[in-house]
């Protein structure tokens, strides 16, 4: 155990090891350095006041952040390097109106142009990034209920690749027993609340971003839970989903590849049982969000692999936009 101290902007997280599949897109994606046996745990936001020493940027100040390393290399993560300690200050600068606007013509042109960009090019796929991500909630009602913990890895690794906080709903947590965060854990005045994350949340997407690449976020049931979810509590803080944001569900993806499996009749489609069949473990909690983000990262790579998917088909074929998914919705409502 070691403690280091360091802010949101100075993290640095192991390089994994690059897993080659012949054939496949995923050649230039790591996967967990299993070899060195390095594993961390480590809140970014979830645990203190963060912020350059000295300076109030709301409740945010310097803090120690308590690390543990396991594995031959413990000196493998360090303070060095870093995501421009601007990008928190520009998050927490960002005016609340900047994504206040209602949806327009615009925004539905440019989810169609992106695609209709990468299906004329494919090259253009390799400006995408692809980040997974993984929400805990007090329930399942996103209307009712809210978010405790957000989680994103992005698939192109290096340094700042993932990003992880508690986060404080206002509200009692009546379901701890399922992913094990407790009320006391998150309703404290050094847990960010989410209007006070969102900004930091739509910088720390955007440093992921290639430049005049794209972003597609997936997660497992994204459509019916994830993406709702996530949109109703930006809706709520007076944000709206980036329209250049795509999204992608892994459980559709999930369904295809078991069938070309042989499997037949009730398919267990769980993030559980499709780690115990494509013999991925758990590293951590079951339903916490970062423990599903990685173990989900490994699978997306060994879903899209069994059904010899591109990046440009995965979001020519399986990509949504939030304005399309409320569009959907408001039509079954209307029908």
């Amino acid at each position: 155990m070691r403690k280091v101290a360091m802010c949101f902007s100075l993290l640095q997280f192991p390089r994994y090891r690059i897993h080659a599949l012949a054939n496949s897109w995923w050649e230039t994606f790591p996967i967990l350095n299993r070899r060195a046996g390095i594993t961390s745990s480590f809140k970014v936001l979830g645990s203190g006041n963060y912020g350059p020493e000295g300076r109030q940027y709301r409740r945010y100040s310097r803090q120690i952040i308590t690390m543990k390393t396991e594995g031959r290399k413990k000196d493998s993560l360090s303070s060095k390097g870093n995501i421009k300690d601007e990008i928190l200050e520009e998050a927490l600068s960002t005016n609340l109106n900047t994504h206040k606007s209602s949806v327009t013509d615009v925004e539905r042109t440019q989810v169609l142009d992106i695609r209709q960009m990468i299906a004329e090019n494919k090259e253009l796929a390799k400006l995408v990034s692809f980040i997974v991500f993984d929400i805990e909630t007090t329930g399942f009602s996103r209307t009712e209920d809210r978010i405790i913990e957000i989680a994103l890895q992005d698939l192109a690794g290096g340094k700042n690749s993932i990003f992880q906080t508690l986060v404080n709903p206002k509200c009692y947590v009546p379901n701890s027993h399922v992913h094990g965060i407790s009320t006391h854990m998150v309703n404290k005045p050094d847990v960010p609340r989410m209007e006070e994350l969102i900004p930091i949340l739509l910088q720390y997407i955007k440093s992921r971003q290639k430049p005049g690449g794209f972003v597609v976020l997936i997660a497992h049931n994204a459509r019916n839970f994830d993406v709702p979810f996530l949109a109703e509590e930006f809706s709520r803080c007076s944000y709206k989903i980036p329209p250049d944001w795509l999204f992608v569900d892994t459980l559709p993806l999930a369904r295809e590849a078991m069938k070309s499996k042989g499997f037949k009749g009730a398919l267990k489609l769980s993030l559980q049982a499709l780690g115990e069949t494509f013999k991925i473990p758990l590293k951590g909690s079951a339903h916490r969000a970062l423990a599903d983000v990685q173990m989900l990262s490994l699978i997306f790579q060994k879903i899209t692999f069994e059904l010899k998917l591109s990046g440009s088909s995965i979001i020519e074929k399986y990509s949504f936009s939030d304005l399309e998914l409320r569009n959907s919705k408001k039509k079954k409502s209307s029908s």
